[in-house]
């Protein structure tokens, strides 16, 4: 594909020469780089990508994309923009043939219950008979097949590339999880929208967008990127999602759990095993529990309706749903502990969860929390998880929750800074050795919850990436103490 092409709808603002030669390769990571290749120069807080312009060019890098023009001048094509994040985002929908736009595209944004309702949604139209992609913080999917996921939304030219492949495979939905990260780098720039979903806005990221207000309008900017031909679904529960829909072309529609809304629902009755809610009028038994379970389901419910689907069909499809993996999942030893894993790591997440464990916990049952807070991650929220985890609970197990480049220790000081000396709270710094002690402590018919990592399998020390699976430590800790360990989600 010719140079020129692959840059249509890009401003350039500055260029060495109108060469045009022939690209069959788009990359941002020099190492990657080969003759053909077009090579962008992002910026970065951490990593600068015009630092690695000469070597993107020793390495035969065909022609640059870049911020500013490097010296001296190469005798290769460069050419200047002034965001090369949304350059690359577009030159990267030119170069695939634009497959968003040969698809159905939903996104979904939002604090918590992302992964659940793109998940769910993915589920649901399989289940309804039609090919689709999955783009979430678990797992990506085309169609049948699984790829590894990176991240909560990959970079541009992974995005572009895993929707052609969509296409290619005959899918006519994709579902993806669009993170506050995402949408300020503008990787999701060049994908053409069927629809945007809301969710709730809590705290979390502050250390990236450093303020709540910074937060709140980068989600927004995904809906004030939509057509008039898509729909803006949103959750009338939180009070910022009318300030998601403002000035936003697209058909706009809201689901509530508790107010007037286009699309509404409310929970019947709750039992161990799942919920009785009524859906628009109609009653629905679901494998979920919790409110914030209710409101992902009416929200998979008005997407699916607002994308056409019948109303008889989707009621029938997501009363065989299951929870996704690391969402309130539950294991039970055989003596009658139960442990349920769960990737809450967001005060918001932690306190719905601990919510919802209360509402099924009978008398004399005891819970136990498990919980920490992320290294070189918002510090802010560190005291109210603690706050959270003893509140409404029998004892709160503070541990470490991938420490990354901080001192566990000096995470943990942060975590207990809001409690008091009354509370009940223990601090464990080992996680293996937290979940034993909880299980341990057990007695059967307790509850133990072990929230942050969810579908996680992995613990972040130091830089470091080592195995770690809250699921089978669990499980490990049952086998020690409550043998004969039986499992059920």
């Amino acid at each position: 594909m010719k140079l020129h092409d692959i840059l249509q709808g890009t401003t350039p603002i500055a260029r060495t020469t109108e060469s045009n030669p022939e690209i069959d390769a788009l990359s941002f990571d020099s190492r990657t780089v080969r003759p053909g290749t077009l090579f962008f120069a992002l910026s970065g807080s951490a990593v600068d990508g015009h630092s690695y312009i000469e070597s993107a060019i020793e390495r035969g890098a065909s022609a640059i994309v870049c911020e500013r023009m490097p010296e001296p001048t190469p005798d290769i094509p460069c050419i200047a923009v002034n965001d090369t994040h949304e350059a690359l985002g577009t030159a990267a929908a030119n170069f695939y043939g634009h497959p968003s736009r040969q698809l159905r595209l939903v996104g979904v944004t939002g604090t918590n219950g992302k992964t659940t309702i793109a998940t769910l949604l993915y589920d649901l139209f399989r289940r309804l008979g039609y090919r689709a992609g999955l783009i979430s913080t678990v797992v990506y999917r085309i169609d049948e097949r699984t790829v590894p996921s990176t991240h909560t939304t990959p970079d541009a030219i992974r995005l572009q590339a895993m929707m052609r492949e969509m296409v290619d495979a005959g899918c006519d939905y994709c579902f993806m999880e669009v993170s506050s990260h995402s949408i300020v780098q503008r990787r999701i720039e060049g994908l053409h929208f069927a629809g945007a979903i809301f969710t709730n806005l809590t705290h979390d990221h502050l250390d990236y967008h450093k303020t709540f207000a910074e937060y709140l309008r980068a989600k927004k900017r995904l809906f004030d990127g939509l057509s008039a031909e898509a729909f803006a679904l949103t959750n009338a529960d939180d009070r910022n999602g009318c300030v998601m829909t403002q000035n936003c072309a697209a058909q706009t529609q809201s689901y509530s759990l508790r107010s007037m809304a286009d699309f509404r629902g409310r929970i019947i009755e709750t039992h161990p095993d799942g919920m009785l809610l009524s859906i628009d009028g109609k009653e629905l038994w679901v494998h979920f529990l919790g409110r914030f379970n209710a409101s992902n389901l009416l929200a998979v419910y008005g997407a699916a309706r607002l994308l056409g689907a019948d109303r008889d069909e989707v009621l029938q499809a997501m009363s065989m749903l299951v929870p996704v993996n690391g969402r309130f999942e539950t294991l039970r030893s055989a003596d009658g502990v139960t442990a349920i894993v769960d990737y809450a790591h967001t005060p918001d997440a932690l306190q719905n969860v601990i919510a919802t464990i209360n509402e099924i916990r009978r008398p004399g049952q005891h819970l136990t929390v498990v919980v920490g807070c992320g290294g070189d991650r918002d510090r802010t929220k560190r005291p109210e998880m603690a706050r959270i985890a003893v509140t409404d609970t029998d004892l709160a197990i503070l541990t470490s929750d991938n420490p990354r480049t901080e001192s566990p220790e000096a995470i943990l000081a942060e975590m207990r800074s809001g409690l008091t000396p009354a509370d009940r709270a223990i601090t464990v710094t080992d996680r293996r050795e937290a979940i034993r002690q909880a299980v341990m402590g057990a007695a059967p018919g307790d509850i133990i919850l072990v929230a942050g990592k969810g579908h996680e399998t992995y613990q972040d020390v130091g830089g470091v990436k080592s195995h770690f699976d809250d699921k089978e430590e669990v499980r490990a800790a049952f086998d020690l103490f409550h043998p004969h360990t039986v499992t059920k989600s």
